[in-house]
């Protein structure tokens, strides 16, 4: 898929809102939702971004290497409960799953651990994130609101495309995966793990299904606009889903706090556990209106890293929780 096609049809999905000003002492995570509100408009009970989805549950256990790792009781060995949420990309809660802006899709994963506490994960397709400031995310949406299809080219958006280019180097690693089941997602944002003996060592996750499968987009544009949501559970009737969660390790030098530089392909790549995920949530519409998933929700064992914009999303995905709920 060439990028120019990506953002010219997620350009032709967007809503067209007034635009939103804000007051100079918004912070600006807020900043960012009003961005994303301008550009796919405000959905009552629906998320900012990641708006269409569904909810599954299952269980996760941990591997002795996991435990080398991390002294988390997440990896302990013993079998964790876990509520995970799939999702499109964009702030329309009807999106086509098979549509260009549907990518990247998310799983975002909630772990129940024994003392009643909860972590949790934050993933999606992308290899590496579009930009590396929450400033810079607040003004590409504000570009892609400021381009619609009748703008005078260069348009606002390829300027900021063009002054970015991480951003294609972002978008180049996206496609539509025939399953939710079968896309490779990552954590974008740098942890460290922590051992029993205080060890450190800073990491990305990687949650890796048993096959990776992508449709191109001739194949992606035929399939029915919510195949993904109505076949996941079709598939989970069969039989679980298994997904292995692994942990990209650094090495010296390698940018934790940039989540738009990735680290060399031949870093260390270590399995944390099995991911089982055995049912579908009766529901899932209301269910996930309840769920908050933040990255910065860590248990002892799991640090963040020096990365600003584990804390900007905290912020920004409570902002839109807030709007979202009574």
């Amino acid at each position: 898929m060439r990028i120019s096609t990506f953002l010219t049809r997620l350009i032709v999905l967007t809503v067209a809102v007034p635009s939103l000003g804000w007051a100079q002492d918004q912070t600006v995570e807020t900043q960012v939702v009003d961005a994303m509100n301008q550009v796919f408009g405000s959905h009552p009970g629906i998320r900012a971004f990641h708006a269409k989805g569904i909810v599954v549950e299952g269980s996760f256990k941990g591997t002795p290497d996991a435990v080398a790792l991390s002294r988390a009781v997440l990896f302990d060995g013993r079998t964790i409960p876990v509520t995970v949420r799939f999702s499109d990309s964009s702030g329309l809660p009807s999106i086509p799953d098979g549509s260009d802006g549907a990518n990247p899709h998310g799983m975002a994963l909630k772990f129940h651990l024994p003392d009643g506490s909860e972590t949790d994960m934050v993933t999606n397709s992308l290899k590496v994130f579009l930009v590396p400031t929450a400033a810079d995310l607040r003004d590409f949406f504000l570009a892609i609101a400021a381009s619609p299809p009748e703008a005078a080219k260069p348009t606002k958006l390829d300027q900021f495309v063009a002054s970015h280019p991480t951003i294609p180097a972002a978008l180049a690693t996206i496609a539509t995966p025939d399953s939710f089941a079968h896309e490779e997602y990552r954590g974008l944002n740098a942890f460290v793990l922590v051992n029993k003996a205080g060890g450190r060592q800073a990491v990305r996750y990687v949650v890796t299904p048993e096959q990776v499968v992508h449709l191109n987009a001739a194949e992606a544009a035929k399939q029915p606009p919510d195949f993904l949501m109505t076949e996941l559970p079709e598939r989970l009737n069969r039989g679980p889903v298994i997904f292995h969660l692994k942990a990209q390790l650094a090495a010296a030098g390698d940018p934790t706090n940039d989540p738009a530089r990735p680290w060399p392909d031949d870093r260390r790549v270590v399995e944390l556990g099995i991911l089982t995920l055995d049912k579908a949530v009766p529901g899932s519409t209301e269910a996930e209106k309840k769920l908050l998933f933040l990255p910065g929700q860590l248990t002892d064992g799991i640090e963040a890293s020096d990365d600003p914009m584990i804390d900007v999303r905290d912020s920004a995905y409570a902002v839109s929780f807030s709007r979202r709920t009574p």
